[in-house]
């Protein structure tokens, strides 16, 4: 970490499967002296190492338990204790309830239980939890995505602030955890249960006062462009693609463009 800005790069955003050149849902964030893995959907490792190796993260995030946000802890679990590294302690990793036993279930051949715990220092989000990694908060909320899900925001010691959505549908929890956010990374699978279309995370945005808005996880029969324009029909800041490889660097604001008169954070 040179700098002292706050930024995430996109590691992949790809659903529901790694596509060529793009892996699943995978983001590093940079701040306060410290780099955060959030999200480690398949593929997403290996361009992580592109920018960080394994033993310079110092905290992963995962937001819930589908393979396509989670997958490439498995083998983050074989970098860590037997790829050359030296590890002097277990990285800290924030997830959902079951999350290592979730690890352990796939990873254990015997009859002794894989020591998930050597390589990660588990810690189970909650709706409100909070962390600090460095200069960083990670603040997490429940979202509605028919299992635990969570999403989350990430503010620097300058006040700089980023949230994340995670999967889910709109819901309260989630504007109120980007209010007033710089920067609003938020999914776009589609409209149906437990996931927003482009046109909702526009509005979400919108009700939450966002600075910009950073579409992800835009499903495969929607052109990225045609989110953009979705969106931005719904939200008056900047929105934006996450591209893998894009990175967004926050910067303080001083008014909150996107907000309008709200309208239900659950409306379709």
């Amino acid at each position: 970490m040179v700098d002292d800005s706050l930024r995430i790069t996109v590691l992949g955003s790809a659903t529901p499967c790694p596509q060529a050149g793009n892996a699943c849902s995978g983001y590093l964030v940079e701040g306060g002296g410290v780099r955060v893995w959030v999200d480690a959907g398949s593929g997403t490792l290996g361009e992580l190492r592109r920018y960080a190796g394994l033993a310079e993260v110092d905290a992963v995030w995962i937001s819930h338990l589908h393979a396509d946000h989670c997958a490439d802890l498995l083998t983050a679990y074989y970098g860590l204790l037997y790829a050359d590294i030296r590890l002097d302690a277990p990285v800290p990793l924030y997830g959902p309830p079951g999350i290592a036993d979730r690890l352990a279930g796939f990873l254990t051949n015997g009859s002794r239980r894989s020591p998930v715990e050597d390589a990660f220092a588990v810690e189970e989000l909650y709706d409100g939890h909070e962390a600090r990694v460095g200069g960083l908060v990670l603040r997490s909320r429940s979202v509605e995505h028919g299992m635990p899900a969570f999403g989350l925001r990430v503010e620097d010691r300058a006040g700089r602030r980023i949230a994340y959505s995670g999967d889910c549908e709109p819901c309260p929890a989630l504007v109120e955890l980007a209010r007033d956010c710089e920067l609003f990374v938020c999914e776009a699978d589609g409209e149906g249960p437990g996931h927003h279309s482009a046109a909702q995370a526009g509005r979400s945005a919108r009700d939450a006062g966002a600075g910009r808005l950073v579409l992800t996880h835009v499903g495969p029969r929607t052109e990225p462009e045609r989110a953009v324009r979705e969106a931005a029909e719904r939200f008056s800041g900047s929105v934006e693609y996450a591209a893998p490889g894009g990175v967004f660097t926050v910067t303080r604001r001083s008014r909150t463009p996107g907000r309008t008169t709200p309208s239900p954070a659950s409306s379709r």
